[in-house]
């Protein structure tokens, strides 16, 4: 019998990870749950359409039911202001939970061995994005950079995967952001970020056999 995951199990992990979000709801606007608003943001990404929450609105007015509350059992549908309201507050890092238990259970399962390549190894890639810039916007967690003079300022993350050969498919990993760092005059960089994330996720990814690549550079975490 096939040990592949469903997304019954994933969805289940994901919302027992969603129960512990601590709250910081305040006053009489208690309507909408800290753990819906991140139902609802994720249910975005997971149906790859912009409009997804209004079509569920449309869809509750019209038949009585909508596809956030079957397949995510959301209570209330948040609107787009709901959710930054109720997100912006938290730290990512209280989702970081979700990335450990799906490799956990991806290994489990076998699914992880269509990702294995030479010498049976993962590879694991260290790649750089920029998510937000601006020439007004700014706040203290943000990089800059001066030209002439202008300063625009960003904010970037390493996105960490699992990837193989001819997968079109990869697995994403705990992220690390790029932010100025306590007790840092310089400002924070790609890889002082990829460094972070090696000591913190090293030692558990090397128990998988992983091989990570930073650009032209190839680390091996297998432990000695």
């Amino acid at each position: 019998m096939s040990k592949r995951l469903s997304f019954i199990q994933l969805n289940h992990l994901l919302q027992t990870v969603l129960e512990g979000l601590p709250e910081h709801r305040k006053g009489k606007n208690l309507i909408y749950l800290i753990k819906d608003a991140a139902l609802g943001a994720f249910s975005v990404f997971f149906m790859q359409s912009p409009s997804f929450l209004a079509h569920q609105e449309n869809m509750q007015r019209q038949a009585g039911h909508n596809n956030a509350s079957s397949l995510f059992g959301l209570k209330t549908l948040p609107s787009d202001n709901q959710i930054r309201n109720l997100l912006d507050p938290l730290e990512p890092e209280h989702l970081f939970p979700v990335f450990a238990q799906v490799s956990t259970l991806l290994e489990e399962s076998g699914e992880l061995q269509a990702y294995r390549s030479y010498g049976d190894n993962l590879l694991i890639i260290l790649d750089g994005t920029q998510y937000f810039s601006s020439q007004e916007i700014h706040c203290d967690n943000c990089s800059y950079r001066t030209h002439e003079d202008e300063t625009t300022y960003f904010h970037a993350v390493i996105t960490p995967v699992i990837a193989a050969p001819g997968n079109s498919r990869v697995i994403a990993l705990e992220p690390e952001f790029i932010v100025p760092q306590d007790g840092h005059e310089k400002q924070d960089c790609e890889r002082a970020a990829a460094k972070r994330w090696l000591e913190q996720y090293g030692p558990r990814y090397a128990t998988l056999k992983a091989e990570i690549l930073d650009g032209s550079n190839s680390l091996q975490t297998e432990q000695d």
